[in-house]
């Protein structure tokens, strides 16, 4: 059904129905009850929202990862023997920054 059909069905059907002078009950009063229940779009809901479904999402990643790193064994997860741990190559990159920032004095 195209359409300009349908709304010529529409407008033919309405046509129809006589016209009524009477308005129901508490009509406007229903009407603005409902325009002043609308509330305007808070940005801010928003953003929580969507930041503390990251939040359980990172949560959930973490202890995942942790999980894992803890119940894995080295052998298991390293390709190469002569390669540092995870958490002495973690140290040393952040060592490394520190030092970059801070040349003169020297970290323990």
């Amino acid at each position: 059904m195209e359409n300009p059909e349908l709304q010529h069905k529409i407008i033919s059907v309405a046509r129809k129905n006589p016209q009524s002078d009477s308005v129901p009950y508490a009509f406007e009063k229903r009407i603005m009850a409902c325009l002043t229940a609308s509330k305007a779009l808070d940005s801010w809901a928003l953003w929580n929202r969507y930041f503390s479904r990251a939040a359980v999402c990172s949560v959930i990643l973490v202890v995942g990862l942790g999980l894992g790193a803890r119940f894995i064994p080295e052998e298991a997860s390293a390709t190469n023997t002569a390669t540092a741990s995870l958490s002495q190559e973690v140290e040393q990159t952040l060592f490394a920054a520190v030092e970059s920032q801070n040349p003169e004095q020297e970290i323990p």
